[in-house]
């Protein structure tokens, strides 16, 4: 059985819908079990974050794929403590082999979300985790379409301001995100 954890940190819920929506991708394989993990603001003392139940549920995870806001072209603050913080598993290559992806949302079509998933690969690099892409080609540009917004290195979604709910496209690109991550960890699984 393969295990995929999503953690991420959602202030509007836009984040949160996106998680979901690769859990439901990640659920439709079998052989895989989801483990969604939300951070939260109150973790983080004097700065540091600090959860050892959800780096529980990581280290256990053979997949971990992390989402975030793209705030002022980067991490949420609080994902960025969460970061910070896994420098510590780092130190003992406690996510080596294990496989990473990422997922992240702005009000602005743009808004730098490049930079945001750009940085979560880094991240995943520092940890020596093995990158899974979402493999999705644009299927057009418009809110309903597939990967609108051309997010090869993870899944880039964009809704209006005051708009509550993702646009469905994002969240069908996302859902295939999950599917794609579960398939990769179930063969990774059996391969090891």
């Amino acid at each position: 059985m393969a295990t995929v954890a999503i953690v991420y940190f959602s202030a509007q819920g836009h984040t949160h819908q996106l998680a979901e929506a690769v859990a439901e991708g990640a659920r439709g394989v079998n052989g895989t079990t989801v483990e969604l993990v939300r951070l939260v603001g109150a973790d983080i003392v004097e700065g540091r974050w600090k959860n050892p139940s959800v780096l529980a549920k990581l280290a256990a995870a053979d997949a971990i794929v992390f989402g975030t806001p793209t705030y002022m072209g980067g991490y949420a603050a609080q994902f960025k403590a969460f970061i910070d913080t896994s420098s510590e598993v780092w130190m003992a290559q406690g996510w080596k082999d294990k496989l990473a992806a990422a997922f992240t949302h702005s009000q602005n079509l743009s808004g730098d979300k490049q930079s945001t998933l750009i940085g979560l690969w880094v991240n995943a690099m520092q940890h020596s985790m093995v990158w899974v892409s979402p493999g999705i080609k644009v299927e057009g540009y418009d809110a309903d379409k597939l990967n609108r917004l051309a997010g090869y290195g993870g899944v880039m979604a964009q809704t209006a301001w005051g708009q509550e709910k993702v646009n469905e496209g994002d969240r069908k690109t996302a859902v295939l995100l999950g599917q794609r991550v579960a398939e990769t960890a179930v063969r990774w699984v059996k391969g090891k």
